[in-house]
C-alpha cells in the first residue's frame, strides 16, 4: 500500500455503533410523564408528581436507558422532584453508584403568574401568537417568570460550565422539554423558536457533545424501549 493509499483520519467522524471515549459528552434525558391531574394545566416550573401508574408499566423503559448509559458517567438532575424520581428509577434499574448534583440551570422554564392555569383558558393571557410546538413564543416573557431565550441562556451557561469543568467526561442530566430544547439551540446556535421544533417525549434521550469548543447533535428524542 502506497502513502496516497492509506486512508488519513481527519474530523471527528461517528463511523462505528459505539460512542468513543473521551469526548465532552452530554445525555439529555427527559423525566417521566406527570400525574393526571398536572397535565390537565399549564405546571410549566411547578413541583408536580409523576405517575406512578406510567412509571410502573414502562419499567422496562428504565432498564433500557439504564443499558444504554454510560456507567463512569457523572449525573445531575434538575431541582424538580420528577426529574430527581427519574433519575433515581435508571439509576435503581442499572445499579449506578455515583451521586446526583441537582443543578438548577436545567430546570423547566417558569411561567410565573401563569402557573396552574388550565389549557383551555392559557391562550387568552398570550401577548405574542404561540409556537406552533410550544404553550407560548420563545420571545413572551409571562410575569415573573421567564421566556425561552431566558431559558436558553441559563441552559447554555450550564452546558458551558459542565463542559469546561468535565472536558472529556460522559454527562447525564435528567431534565425538561423546554430545557432539552434549550440546550439543542445552544448547539445548534439557532433561535429559541427553531428548537422549538424538536420533538422531546418523556424518557427520551438526546446526546450532544462538545468538541474542540464547537457542539455537535448525536441524536435527538431517542425512546427507550419499554418492553426492557
Amino acid at each position: 500500500m502506497t502513502q496516497t493509499d492509506k486512508a488519513v483520519p481527519h474530523g471527528h467522524f461517528l463511523d462505528t455503533p459505539e460512542l468513543p471515549k473521551g469526548v465532552t459528552r452530554f445525555w439529555l434525558i427527559r423525566h417521566a410523564v406527570v400525574e393526571a391531574s398536572a397535565r390537565k394545566t399549564m405546571y410549566g416550573a411547578l413541583d408536580v408528581p409523576l405517575c406512578r401508574e406510567a412509571m410502573a408499566s414502562q419499567q422496562g423503559g428504565y432498564a433500557t436507558l439504564a443499558r444504554r448509559l454510560p456507567k463512569d458517567a457523572l449525573w445531575y438532575s434538575s431541582p424538580l422532584q420528577r426529574a430527581q424520581d427519574t433519575a433515581a428509577e435508571i439509576r435503581k434499574a442499572g445499579a449506578f453508584s455515583q451521586d446526583v448534583t441537582i443543578d438548577g440551570r436545567f430546570i423547566e422554564q417558569s411561567i410565573g403568574e401563569w402557573h396552574g392555569t388550565p389549557h383551555s383558558e392559557f391562550m387568552s393571557l398570550l401577548r405574542l401568537p404561540p409556537n406552533p410546538f410550544w404553550s407560548i413564543s420563545a420571545c413572551e416573557l409571562p410575569p415573573g417568570g421567564e421566556s425561552m431565550l431566558d431559558v436558553c441562556a441559563r441552559v447554555g451557561h450550564g452546558l458551558e460550565d459542565l463542559a469546561n469543568a468535565h472536558e472529556g467526561q460522559d454527562m447525564v442530566v435528567v431534565s425538561h422539554g423546554g430545557a432539552i430544547r434549550a440546550a439543542l439551540a445552544h448547539a445548534l446556535s439557532v433561535h429559541p423558536d427553531t428548537a422549538l421544533r424538536f420533538s422531546i417525549q418523556n424518557l427520551s434521550i438526546t446526546i450532544l457533545e462538545r468538541i474542540d469548543c464547537l457542539w455537535r447533535v448525536v441524536t435527538v428524542n431517542e425512546l427507550p424501549d419499554f418492553r426492557g
